[in-house]
């Protein structure tokens, strides 16, 4: 049996929980979330790293959709819940394949179902605009992790891909994630400064993710991990989901991508735009400047070295899909996780390595923060603090 057909008849058992995909942004910018221009149920292979057929290809049981919206919108609630409900128009739509999940109970269940379990994840703490009230109602609406920053510093986080301004976490940066314990939602760390992880990890008392990170010894990019964090993660009982984003993986695509990027702000556009336009103003680019090229073994390289720092008790995959411009060869799309799987069979990983990495290590993860929000329920009721009150 090949590599690649070992790597299927495992993941037919043990799936990928995916921690990061930004299909609902792509939704909202492409078609306004007209759910029917973009039918996920069939191919949409010319619009879309992902749909139904796809997600089946590629062996995922579980996926943490991303409620991502930009840190620059004044209007960033109300389009955090427009996200929100994407996500729940696409279980109304898609029931036989995409199953409701809050917990980790809600996962296995949907595993045994053959269902994608569907959760989500607030991509920057802008969603809840300095208000514990509005975190707590994100997680009433089912938000079971928030990216503590995402591109830009917050007022009270600092961000990997910004000026620091308070030094990681401010005092009422450390009670949100305090409350996010409180409620058993995931504290994810991707997208925050190296201090901001420190912080978070001195204030939590729940494991902790990265939903879409790679490694910074690999590739030196602010956005990946660096080792002595990846140390702290046995202790805390956490978990890093490398990201397959080629420009956070491969050395030679950082220069790239920053030039890439400088052309995209002299049209006029967002570097973050993938919309039609600007993604013809990124293949002329790349037309003109050839862009290296990540592969499958990129990422490989990527969860070696991850492996040997935290353990593979620690790892998981969070690819990023739709939410970047492009993908490596070999992972083009969300079809692709057995290319990786078997490269890392052909490497020499077991299969209760991979099993781990791909279903076993999220679904305990989640379970842990549920374990722990239970118990400090216990102790301690909702917080009410206010910025102003605990950073003056």
């Amino acid at each position: 049996m090949s590599s690649l057909e070992q790597a299927r008849e495992l993941l037919a058992e043990f799936p990928v929980v995916d921690g990061h995909n930004d299909l609902p942004w792509a939704l909202r910018e492409q078609v306004r979330y007209d759910l029917a221009a973009r039918d996920i149920a069939v191919h949409q292979n010319a619009h879309l790293h992902t749909d139904i057929p796809r997600l089946r290809e590629g062996g995922v049981g579980a996926q943490y959709w991303s409620v991502y919206v930009r840190s620059d919108l004044p209007d960033a609630v109300p389009a955090t819940l427009e996200q929100i409900d994407c996500v729940r128009q696409l279980l109304a739509r898609h029931p036989a394949d995409l199953a409701p999940a809050l917990t980790a109970a809600d996962m296995e269940a949907a595993r045994r179902e053959g269902r994608i379990a569907s959760l989500m994840g607030a991509e920057g703490g802008h969603s809840i605009a300095n208000s514990l009230g509005t975190l707590r109602g994100l997680y009433a609406l089912g938000v079971r992790y928030m990216t503590l920053t995402h591109n830009d510093n917050n007022d009270w986080a600092d961000s990997a891909t910004d000026e620091p301004n308070v030094g990681g976490l401010s005092a009422f940066g450390r009670e949100v994630v305090r409350e996010m314990n409180r409620l058993g939602m995931l504290v994810d760390l991707s997208h925050v400064a190296a201090t901001t992880m420190r912080d978070a990890l001195d204030t939590t008392s729940a494991p902790v993710i990265f939903s879409h990170s790679s490694s910074r010894a690999v590739c030196d990019h602010p956005r990946n991990i660096p080792d002595d964090v990846l140390e702290r993660l046995p202790g805390n009982g956490g978990m890093a989901m490398v990201t397959f984003v080629p420009k956070f993986v491969l050395q030679a695509a950082v220069d790239w991508t920053a030039a890439a990027d400088e052309n995209m702000r002299a049209h006029g556009l967002h570097h973050l735009d993938t919309s039609p336009e600007a993604m013809k103003i990124h293949r002329a680019f790349e037309e003109r400047t050839p862009r290296p090229v990540a592969t499958v073994s990129t990422v490989a390289d990527h969860l070696d070295h991850m492996r040997e720092v935290a353990g593979v008790d620690h790892l998981g995959i969070g690819g990023d899909y739709d939410g970047t411009a492009f993908t490596p060869d070999g992972l083009h799309d969300v079809s692709g996780y057995p290319n990786l799987i078997a490269e890392l069979l052909d490497r020499g990983w077991s299969r209760s390595d991979l099993a781990k990495l791909t279903w076993q290590n999220a679904v305990r993860v989640l379970g842990a923060a549920e374990d722990a929000a239970r118990e400090l329920q216990g102790t301690r009721g909702p917080s009410n603090a206010t910025i102003g009150e605990l950073d003056g």
